[in-house]
């Protein structure tokens, strides 16, 4: 009986649904037992998991292409790299500002970035094939839509009619917000959005599936609340508020995580995603 849905983000290709599981499940009982919330059995939750569509069919090391700053693409890969160092900076003393960067030529800018993104928490040991490989992750999720689609049924196939509330993170946060658009005949869910891009615009907003009408996006059908989540200092979860996007019916809340501002398990032991996930499940 799959009460709770977990809905990863990006650079998980090498890991798997019961491996993530394993590591996401302690630490939602433990904001769930903040709020005083039903105990959940293993089997109360599944992952949704599509990180093995991203990977690669076979290179050298950690089976990444050996990708550098040359191999970066104009466009969304550049820029989103490129909002990553300007929010780094300016959450993170150690983390040197972009200044002019702008007008750099691609190569160069791109250099800059990786090497000031480097210093900060959130990428602190990521290597810069892995930081370009999981820039281009979220690329590929708006630009293929025959890879869009396999992800969007991938977490379709783990909702059930036991389903009640659905957790997710990082750009599973677009995932699971197309998929609940596309399927309006689905019961009432409580959707719970951690560390979520969704309002960042041009680069994740402007490009969702509906497409948003007058800066305003379309409510998913099958949600009867929603509330989202972000650490004031996660330079993914550029714009902290969906609610003057996606409506008042969204209850935005700031936490605190800590150094790994981004890290979806500071996220699960929050007191307010524990009353998040709790609500859902009370159905109250």
């Amino acid at each position: 009986m799959t009460r709770v849905v977990l809905v990863h983000g990006i650079a998980q290709q090498f890991r798997g649904g019961q491996t993530l599981l394993a590591d996401w499940y302690p630490a939602l009982c433990d904001g769930v037992a903040l709020a005083d919330g039903p105990r959940l059995a293993p089997d109360d939750v599944a992952m949704a998991f599509y990180g093995d569509l991203f990977r690669p069919p076979g290179h050298r090391g950690l089976g990444i292409p050996e990708l550098d700053a040359g191999d970066v693409e104009e466009g969304l890969e550049r820029d989103l790299i490129l909002q990553w160092w300007e929010t780094a900076a300016r959450a993170e003393s150690r983390v040197p500002g972009p200044e002019a960067a702008a007008r750099m030529r691609t190569p160069d800018v791109v250099q800059r970035a990786l090497n000031a993104l480097s210093h900060s928490a959130f990428f602190a040991g990521v290597s810069e094939r892995l930081m370009i490989h999981s820039v281009r992750q979220v690329r590929r999720y708006f630009t293929e839509p025959e890879l869009r689609a396999r992800i969007q049924d991938r977490f379709a196939s783990a909702v059930t009619a036991s389903t009640e509330v659905i957790v997710a993170h990082s750009l599973g946060t677009v995932v699971a917000y197309e998929a609940l658009c596309a399927r309006p005949d689905w019961p009432d869910l409580t959707l719970v959005t951690l560390g979520s891009p969704l309002a960042v615009p041009r680069l994740v907003f402007d490009r969702l599936l509906p497409k948003p009408m007058q800066g305003r996006a379309r409510w998913p059908a099958p949600v009867s609340r929603w509330s989202n989540i972000a650490d004031r200092g996660d330079v993914v979860a550029l714009a902290k508020e969906l609610a003057p996007h996606f409506g008042a019916r969204v209850t935005d809340t700031l936490v605190h995580n800590g150094a790994k501002a981004h890290d979806v398990r500071p996220y699960l032991t929050a007191a307010a995603t524990g009353r998040a996930i709790t609500d859902g499940l009370r159905g109250t």
